[in-house]
């Protein structure tokens, strides 16, 4: 039975075992125990197909494209090549982490649906998982990377919409919780005499004045490496693999920063890190030092974080009216959407931020001796 199966499909052309295989000793193969109704309708289908002048190898290969081209089309095959893309242009390894995981969840919903039948209601059910579990800022950015994902299956042609645009105003909106920072001078520098006492190592302490003079994010300080910094031409130039937007950014020392920086020298000076970790030289201290120092100086969470130093750079600032606006930003490293406008800003306004700089560092001394001088309105 077996043997006559054998022989029509080789006959008719549809795909022959492997001759090297005796199916009549091999039980395991695939041919073993095929029906001899099913071997007669091969048959049949090859023969009606060489007919119409049809190649049932070249129909068998189209067959398979389809397969492959359907596999191609599922979510999880284009969240995965959407994923790379993303490796490609060099995103921070936490972003790419926190991508990974949304499309790990997403997946286990949607991970085997071809993208382009992928319904409203479908990404809905999936966000209202989260919603359920109370976490709403989570369920906002989790349907802002499924969007992302639909947009690069429509610019590849893979879909033709975008279910979570119909999405907009159907989830619970977070209530937005600012990082907490003091923004008002005479408790600013009450925070300062505050970290002129702590009694925690030097390079805690370097790290806290550092935030207060330069006010980059705190992962950039955590991060940043004796090789940035070039001391005689007074600047730090951070790479931009650390940089939220993933661009270069240089900021300028004032004379305060470049003295905190060569007393750090002292303690960190002979390795790569200005801030090594306690366990091992090659990695920065945690992200939860800095806060924990302001704890122990007796701040609270819900009164300044390391994130806060540039909260309270900003407002007063902007509050002095001393400096353009678009100087305090391009010192805050945010980036301007219009690419011309933000070569022209970084060109027109470092001369500015040097002075700025210096400005806000000397205004940081008076603030800690308690000499602010607020200007009262008539």
């Amino acid at each position: 039975m077996t043997h006559h199966c054998w022989q029509a499909r080789t006959r008719f052309g549809v795909d022959a075992p492997d001759v090297s295989i005796d199916p009549l000793v091999n039980r395991n193969h695939p041919w073993y125990n095929i029906s001899v109704k099913a071997a007669r309708a091969a048959r049949e289908s090859a023969k009606n197909e060489l007919e119409a002048g049809k190649d049932p190898n070249q129909i068998r290969k189209i067959e398979q494209l389809a397969v492959e081209v359907a596999a191609s089309c599922t979510f999880v095959a284009v969240a995965a090549e959407f994923l790379a893309k993303k490796q490609r242009e060099h995103k921070a390894p936490a972003t790419l982490k926190r991508l990974n995981r949304f499309i790990e969840f997403a997946g286990k919903d949607l991970g085997t649906r071809p993208i382009g039948a992928i319904t409203p209601p479908e990404v809905l059910t999936l966000l209202r998982k989260v919603e359920a579990r109370g976490k709403l800022v989570t369920a906002a950015r989790l349907r802002a990377v499924i969007g992302e994902i639909f947009r690069y299956a429509i610019a590849t042609g893979r879909a033709e919409n975008d279910p979570t645009f119909a999405l907009r105003g159907a989830l619970t909106s977070p209530v937005t919780k600012h990082r907490a920072a003091i923004v008002e001078p005479l408790p600013f520098g009450a925070l300062l005499r505050a970290i002129e006492t702590y009694e925690g190592t030097a390079e805690v302490a370097a790290a806290l004045n550092l935030l207060a003079l330069t006010f980059v994010r705190p992962g950039e300080l955590r991060n940043a490496a004796w090789a940035e910094f070039d001391l005689q031409a007074a600047f730090w130039l951070i790479p931009p693999g650390r940089m939220k937007m993933r661009r270069p950014h240089r900021v300028p020392l004032a004379p305060q920063a470049l003295a905190t920086l060569k007393r750090l020298q002292a303690f960190t000076g002979h390795g790569k890190l200005l801030f090594p970790s306690a366990r091992s030289p090659d990695r920065c201290m945690s992200e939860n030092t800095i806060n924990a120092a302001l704890r122990r100086l007796g701040y609270g969470k819900d009164e300044m974080t390391g994130h806060g130093f540039r909260a309270a750079a900003s407002s007063m600032l902007n509050e002095s009216g001393k400096w353009n606006p678009d100087a305090i930003e391009a010192q805050l490293a945010h980036l301007d959407s219009n690419s011309i406008r933000r070569a022209y800003a970084r060109a027109e306004f470092w001369d500015e931020r040097v002075r700025m700089m210096a400005d806000w560092a000397d205004r940081l001394d008076s603030m800690r001796k308690g000499a602010e001088i607020v200007q009262l309105r008539a």
